[in-house]
């Protein structure tokens, strides 16, 4: 495993993170879940992601029994706020009542008095920005976050914050955690740019595009059983957009490429992923060990430009790369 910095802050990450949206505490049962964290810390992964909503808050609490006994100064944890976690209009969003909340909950299901990297899992429309930073500079000042970032945010939502940071002496943003992955590229045109001039980095979700990129969904063909294709509590609606015939013919496409720099088509795939520079890690997620074991491959695999190319060609027209597409819903319809 290699580690890099989280943008210009003195932290390191494995440049492998392990993420367990949708699995810990709903796809997964909690002693395979352990036993993913546990092959996640043997194979060098130190940065864990995690968020309040995911499996409606039991995704933490998973994660914190998976790390119980474990140095604390050995690891990195991550988790985020925003999405609601409870029926009361007030839990959700970014106000300061909802940050200190979250925060306050999110540390006793993780089992830890402090969070290395707090992140805003959505830009929220409704709240000022201003009481939205104000209580995460709160959170940093008490000792309870390291390091604050944000999730999704459009290049002029970050420039808005760092603006309002700067001029209150407030801590600045120092990560980004967008979807990105050979077919979705949306952050290269605005958010990197920006984030390469401000000392942010991205921590990236969904590289291998909810597992389409893995080569195992094929044009024409029913969709593998017990993949999470099927699984309506466990993806299904968000891997759907990508399995229609011309993008997974174009998948198709990539497994000589991969077979021909000596990776699967996962690995290829997180691998593409992590010759960005402004990129500090990848998100993987894992339903058993042994995913765990061939994703972390990745780690260290430098492509040369001609295989940048060509998975470029194999692709064509198919990665979506319009700005417009990264969108913060309304948290209080």
């Amino acid at each position: 495993m290699e580690y890099r910095r989280l943008g210009s802050t003195g932290m390191y990450v494995s440049e492998i993170s392990y993420g367990n949206w949708i699995t810990h505490g709903s796809q997964v049962e909690q002693e395979n879940a352990i036993a993913c964290v546990k092959t996640a810390l043997d194979f060098g992964i130190t940065t864990f992601d995690t968020a309040d909503v995911y499996a409606n808050t039991k995704a933490e609490k998973v994660l914190g029994k998976a790390l119980k006994g474990v140095r604390r100064e050995s690891y990195e944890l991550f988790t985020k706020v925003y999405w609601p976690t409870g029926s009361g209009k007030n839990d959700r969003g970014l106000s300061r009542k909802h940050i200190m909340e979250s925060c306050h909950a999110s540390l006793k299901r993780l089992g830890t008095d402090h969070i290395d990297l707090y992140q805003a899992h959505r830009f929220d429309y409704e709240t000022p920005l201003e009481e939205t930073l104000s209580a995460f500079e709160d959170l940093v000042r008490q000792g309870k976050v390291n390091y604050i970032g944000v999730s999704e945010w459009r290049a002029s939502e970050i420039a808005a914050a760092l603006k309002i940071q700067d001029e209150r002496g407030y801590t600045r943003f120092v990560s980004n955690q967008p979807q990105y992955s050979m077919l979705w590229r949306v952050i290269d045109a605005e958010v990197v740019p920006l984030s390469e001039k401000e000392g942010i980095g991205q921590i990236v979700w969904s590289p291998i595009a909810q597992g389409v990129l893995t080569g195992k969904y094929k044009p024409g063909k029913k969709v593998p059983a017990g993949s999470r294709a099927t699984d309506k509590n466990g993806g299904a609606g968000m891997i759907s957009r990508w399995l229609k015939d011309d993008v997974l013919t174009g998948v198709q496409k990539l497994a000589p490429i991969a077979e021909g720099v000596g990776l699967s088509m996962a690995q290829l795939a997180v691998a593409w992923v992590l010759q960005n520079k402004n990129i500090s890690s990848a998100i993987i997620g894992a339903t058993k060990p042994s995913q765990v074991k061939e994703n972390v491959k990745a780690s260290g695999v430098k492509l040369s430009p001609e295989t940048m190319k060509a998975i470029d060609k194999a692709l064509g027209s198919l990665p979506e790369s319009d700005p417009a597409l990264n969108i913060s819903p309304n948290p209080r319809p």
